[in-house]
């Protein structure tokens, strides 16, 4: 029986290809987003706020059914550029739901399904080591993802789930592109490169590895 993954923000552009990627190592990837529509080649619901813990619990509880989920990549999130000076308490509570709640409401209705062996992996961030001007905002709460990686492993560790995180810098999307124009983008990571890293970490060959938080920085 093939892996079952759940992949929140499926719709997006690196959703997409951590679904390729799960298709490519014989896994089962099921896509959840907020947006209606998705990947035609996957079972695919639409429509899924993530922040709220009643919509991904049930969602969760309906893929799950009587196969189970086998992980968890919770690809959802966002990003924003404001300096702390000119950022609303909107803003810090916009990206602390989008990056750091959604990850903890999809992560906590997942492991009422997952058995031992399985696996959650969440997207953090390079740059929460050192924030850089108009990061602030951003960064803080990726390293609320990072902190929550490390705190889930140690509790679900005895019962043989594994929780890790990469950590990307700039990813080489069509957006990323459009906002900096002028960047060499050929020194970004690759969604393929760090889809790759997702998949690892959800294989048995990476048993041994929970609670890790792994830079995928590509040439930046």
């Amino acid at each position: 029986m093939s892996k079952r993954i759940v992949v929140t923000g499926a719709a997006g552009f690196l959703g997409r290809a951590v679904i390729d990627a799960l298709n490519a190592a014989g896994m089962e990837p099921i896509g959840i987003d907020l947006a209606e529509s998705g990947p035609d080649s996957i079972a695919f619901h639409g429509g899924i706020d993530l922040t709220d813990e009643h919509a991904i619990t049930a969602a969760l509880d309906a893929i799950a059914g009587s196969q189970g989920i086998h992980g968890l990549v919770n690809v959802a999130g966002g990003f924003t550029w404001e300096t702390v000076a000119d950022s609303s308490a909107k803003s810090w509570e916009k990206m602390f739901r989008m990056n750091v709640l959604s990850a903890a409401n999809a992560s906590r209705a997942a492991l009422t399904h997952l058995k031992e062996g399985g696996s959650i992996v969440n997207i953090g961030a390079a740059a929460a080591a050192k924030a850089a001007a108009g990061m602030g905002v951003y960064t803080a709460a990726k390293s609320g993802v990072a902190r929550l990686t490390e705190a889930l492993a140690e509790e679900c560790k005895d019962q043989g789930i594994r929780v890790n995180a990469v950590l990307p810098s700039i990813i080489d999307t069509p957006a990323n592109r459009n906002e900096m124009g002028d960047a060499d983008a050929h020194k970004w990571v690759k969604p393929a490169e760090l889809a790759a890293v997702i998949t690892f970490l959800l294989t048995d060959s990476a048993s041994g590895v929970t609670g890790a938080c792994i830079p995928v920085i590509g040439r930046v």
